[in-house]
């Protein structure tokens, strides 16, 4: 959005997102990411009734302002239902669609589909773009945003070789779920090596009350901060990271990690069912192999995971060798410059 009004200060945006899309907005503009932010098909059917009237709304709202254009951005199991009943009901309508859908990570075939109801679709990785040619959608690489952003956040702090970093996600789910595992690795840890520091990066003050509690119960010694995910991935050995954008941030800055992820066991069920690609994290998935140890589901064992962390913390040689993988696979996201060809490419969708 900051991109598209350095290009042409007079567009104006109207629609639904976070509080900075809001900020950036002239026209009516619903926060709704709080509550919009579920994951998984059980979490997705608990606030279903939300989601069907925030669905008509902005149907509604499509209609009444008639855009120059539809930008949908990411949230694909809402946002390709609202782009083909905003074809069908609006077909002049320009609809645009920003961070592809992972659909090559679980049907394939739906991109020929997406071809009937998208005009365009802008990609951040770079192995998207051969595989929409095929379906002929109109597709554009335009490199990964979060690279571009976090060449900011850098820091000239030196590793703390006993800091082990705990990342357990941004959503409560997420948190209730892993958090307790990751308490229980500390646990193991402590016991084959006592000096070892943890510190939680927590995403806001709910998720840290929480965290604290659980770890005073656990008698484990935890330093919990909010806001100071960055920091932290700059500053520790090794890291314990939730599936997620954590782990591409975590390898941009260098941090060596395992993945660990769970979730309700019929959402589990269904994605093993429908997945295609034989990774979770997306830097195994860009590597097109294991770079990064992944423990999901009933693989999340805190034994299993203290070790392979004992591993990363212990052996210099092994954490400098996923480093220099975790270069070459950021290298390919061509991530400078990425809002400003996303923004390019709308203009010129659009014009």
């Amino acid at each position: 959005m900051e991109a598209l009004l350095e290009q042409d200060p007079n567009i104006v945006f109207q629609g639904a997102g976070g509080p900075k899309m809001e900020r950036l907005s002239t026209k009516p503009f619903d926060n709704w990411v709080e509550k919009a932010s579920v994951t998984g098909l059980w979490d997705v059917l608990k606030v279903y009734p939300w989601l069907r009237k925030k669905f008509f709304e902005m149907l509604q709202c499509i209609g009444n302002a008639r855009p120059h254009a539809l930008l949908l951005i990411d949230y694909p199991g809402f946002n390709l239902r609202l782009a083909r009943t905003a074809r069908s009901q609006f077909p002049d309508l320009k609809i645009l669609y920003y961070i592809s859908p992972q659909v090559w990570a679980w049907n394939r075939k739906r991109m020929t589909k997406m071809a009937k109801f998208l005009d365009l679709v802008l990609c951040i990785f770079p192995f998207e773009k051969g595989l929409y040619k095929s379906s002929g959608l109109e597709s554009q690489f335009v490199g990964h945003p979060l690279v571009e952003k976090l060449k900011r956040e850098h820091l000239h702090v030196r590793r703390n070789g006993n800091l082990l970093a705990l990342l357990p996600g941004s959503r409560w789910k997420e948190v209730h779920r892993i958090f307790p595992i990751m308490l229980h690795t500390a646990s193991f840890l402590l016991k084959r090596r006592s000096h070892i520091q943890f510190e939680v990066a927590a995403a806001n003050e709910n998720h840290a009350r929480w965290m604290h509690n659980r770890a005073r119960q656990a008698q484990i010694p935890v330093r919990i901060c909010t806001g100071t995910a960055y920091n932290l991935m700059q500053r520790a050995c090794a890291g314990i990271v939730c599936s997620g954008t954590a782990t591409l941030e975590s390898a941009y800055f260098e941090l060596p990690y395992c993945l660990i992820y769970k979730t309700a066991w019929i959402t589990f069920g269904i994605g093993r069912c429908v997945t295609t690609v034989p990774f979770l994290g997306i830097v195994n998935i860009l590597a097109g192999k294991l770079v990064v140890k992944e423990f999901v589901q009933h693989l999340a064992q805190p034994e299993a995971i203290a070790s392979e962390c004992l591993r990363l913390l212990r052996s210099h040689q092994d954490r400098q060798q996923l480093v220099l993988k975790f270069r070459t696979i950021i290298a390919t996201l061509n991530g400078s410059g990425a809002g400003v060809r996303a923004a390019k490419a709308i203009l010129a969708a659009i014009s």
